[in-house]
């Protein structure tokens, strides 16, 4: 591969890995620099970087402004190749059908940062009656978060999906099955008929569903929303306000109405 351009004395780059911008005045291949040139080119770098440490700074911001623009775009080419797998699917969910703004949580019901997402997102919707919530569990920290997902699932069955959710995200995250029997119970689901859904393989199957969906946008931690063509990953509220801000403004540019889709 050939090294072109104007002389040895341009800027030199480095992140992580030493980055090398080499010019010559004469097409060079890499290869044929001699040991002599090779000490040249590591002199002027570590007289660039010790005249302007900006250098370093900069390439580190530049490389990772890069990586999130790829992972951005990865992300929406993913969401919208995937769109009957996020809205299509007989999922729990919260809100209006006729919210202006679907959002699509994948959770944990152990996960910390989902509980610390819990209330902010709660919050957000009394402000906001124009936001609709999927449902997406997707148990990844163990046992007792496939149980807690499996009950949430089958409490679904019974209209009760959001209240045990609430139950079970602000308890103990040592969930066990006499911990969800006693939330479930607490909110008037019948138990009985609850335990008996949760044996029920096609829940197992939405759950193995729901972590491979995940797994194919390049989620790799709860929670994390998808709104619109963007994905939001954490606990950050004011980044998930301004993604549904976003949502609201290109609809509005494009001339688009109200209505309950993402």
């Amino acid at each position: 591969m050939k090294v072109t351009y104007v002389t040895i004395a341009t800027r030199v780059l480095l992140a992580g890995a030493a980055f090398i911008a080499v010019v010559q005045t004469q097409p060079v291949v890499a290869a044929e620099f001699t040991s002599q040139q090779r000490e040249e080119i590591v002199r002027i770098m570590r007289e660039a970087l010790k005249s302007d440490p900006s250098i370093l700074r900069e390439a580190v911001e530049a490389l990772q402004s890069d990586s999130a623009e790829r992972q951005a775009d990865a992300a929406r080419a993913a969401i919208a190749a995937n769109h009957d797998a996020l809205y299509g699917q007989p999922d729990p969910a919260g809100g209006s059908a006729q919210a202006d703004v679907t959002i699509v949580e994948f959770l944990d019901p152990r996960c910390s940062y989902c509980r610390q997402a819990a209330p902010g997102l709660a919050m957000l919707r009394r402000n906001d009656p124009g936001i609709r919530v999927i449902y997406k569990d997707m148990p990844i920290l163990g046992p007792p978060s496939v149980l807690a997902s499996r009950a949430l699932l089958a409490a679904d069955r019974q209209g009760g999906y959001e209240k045990l959710l609430a139950a079970v995200l602000g308890g103990r995250a040592d969930i066990t099955e006499d911990s969800l029997r006693a939330q479930a119970q607490q909110q008037g689901l019948d138990w009985p008929r609850l335990q008996k859904d949760m044996a029920d393989p096609a829940i197992q199957q939405r759950l193995e569903a729901n972590v491979q969906l995940a797994k194919t946008l390049g989620i790799e931690g709860t929670p994390a929303f998808v709104v619109g063509d963007r994905l939001v990953a954490g606990s950050d509220m004011a980044e998930l306000q301004g993604a549904i801000a976003a949502v609201r403004s290109a609809r509005k540019a494009s001339g688009g109405g109200g209505s309950a889709k993402p």
